[in-house]
């Protein structure tokens, strides 16, 4: 399974990017994105699950929003109200269990990296 991920960039503080993630396959039931700043540890930003429920770290929730296309085998993360402290390298997973809650995943997709700053 190869997942593929674009959509980082320079961005304004209070600036929006939507990041976009392709899974090769439809046999992936969770996905989810992480991010990892300078000197921090990689950390859950969203996740949603086979059934379409999600679930979001607290830094996000109200700005940030997860979402798939089972159609296209693919993730979305809608990210609004950006700041600097959003800055890292975004990574998105996937995994074949259909509500994983854990951090290893079976599937990851290379970095986008996104950087808030003016």
């Amino acid at each position: 399974v190869q997942l593929q991920a674009s959509g980082g960039g320079l961005v304004q503080p209070g600036g929006s990017l939507r990041l976009s993630c392709a899974a090769s396959v439809r046999t992936v039931y969770t996905m989810a994105w992480f991010r990892q700043a300078p000197g921090k540890q990689r950390e859950l930003v969203a996740a949603i699950y086979d059934d379409g429920s999600t679930n979001y770290a607290d830094p996000v929730k109200g700005r940030f929003t997860i979402s798939r296309d089972n159609a296209k085998n693919t993730v979305y993360l809608q990210m609004n109200s950006l700041k600097p402290e959003d800055t890292a390298v975004y990574y998105c997973a996937a995994d074949r269990h259909p509500r994983y809650n854990g951090v290893s995943y079976d599937y990851w997709g290379q970095g986008t990296l996104v950087t808030v700053s003016s």
